[in-house]
């Protein structure tokens, strides 16, 4: 009986450190710090800008004008002297809080005929949904920005200057955003302004954005509300 309790003590202590440093390793896996100001924060200093672009059907276009948005497109790449990444993010398209606005639709109308025209349209839309894989495309350029300190240490010879060397750090770290964020900006401006140039819309995700961003990332499964480009 002792040693079997004593098996079940060591189990119980393997599964809590196993789950410890799971937990930990997870946190160490994602890179980001923090989210501020619409700019994405990496452990290591670094800063990123995320901009959502549109897209454009390039079997509409006449060969003149595909010739000239390549050609576009290849200046704005040539007049970068940073790097960029492109990600592009495909997704399955939720349908279900489209079919519960036809349920009230359908609950509201008034008219037989209505009610029997939408009753059918949204089996329609069922059957469709469910043979076909109805996908969203979300295009982002992601714009990076390395300052050359990554990092603020604390020089203080002792205890006794703590609290001040503390506040300075917080000062110059207010300060070395405000410079890395001007410098970041500058980088997504002339990003924006190459894309539109090819005829692409633009926009800057802000903080809610980005955040919900990862979120849906880390989190594929919930409902997918689509960034709008006005």
């Amino acid at each position: 009986m002792n040693v079997l309790l004593y098996e079940l003590y060591n189990f119980t202590n393997f599964i809590t450190i196993t789950m410890a440093v799971s937990s930990k390793a997870t946190q160490e896996f994602v890179p980001i710090q923090e989210v501020r100001d619409g700019i994405v924060m990496l452990k290591d200093g670094s800063m990123r800008g995320i901009v959502l672009s549109s897209s454009l059907n390039f079997s509409l276009k006449s060969d003149d004008e595909r010739s000239a948005i390549l050609l576009q497109f290849q200046d704005f790449l040539n007049s970068l002297d940073f790097t960029v990444q492109i990600s592009i993010q495909s997704r399955r398209l939720d349908i279900r809080p489209y079919i519960a606005l036809l349920e009230e639709r359908y609950k509201e109308q008034i008219n037989d005929l209505m009610k029997i025209q939408t009753r059918e349209y949204i089996e329609f839309i069922n059957k469709f949904t469910e043979t076909t894989n109805i996908m969203t495309k979300n295009f982002f350029v992601v714009v990076p920005y390395d300052p050359a300190m990554l990092s603020i240490k604390s020089t203080s010879p002792s205890n006794f200057f703590a609290k001040k060397s503390a506040s300075e750090i917080a000062e110059k770290k207010t300060v070395s955003f405000e410079e890395n964020r001007t410098q970041l900006e500058q980088r997504v401006a002339t990003v924006e302004q190459g894309l539109v140039r090819c005829g692409i819309r633009v926009i800057r995700l802000g903080t809610e954005e980005v955040i919900e961003l990862f979120y849906k990332i880390f989190n594929p499964g919930d409902t997918e509300k689509p960034i709008k480009i006005n």
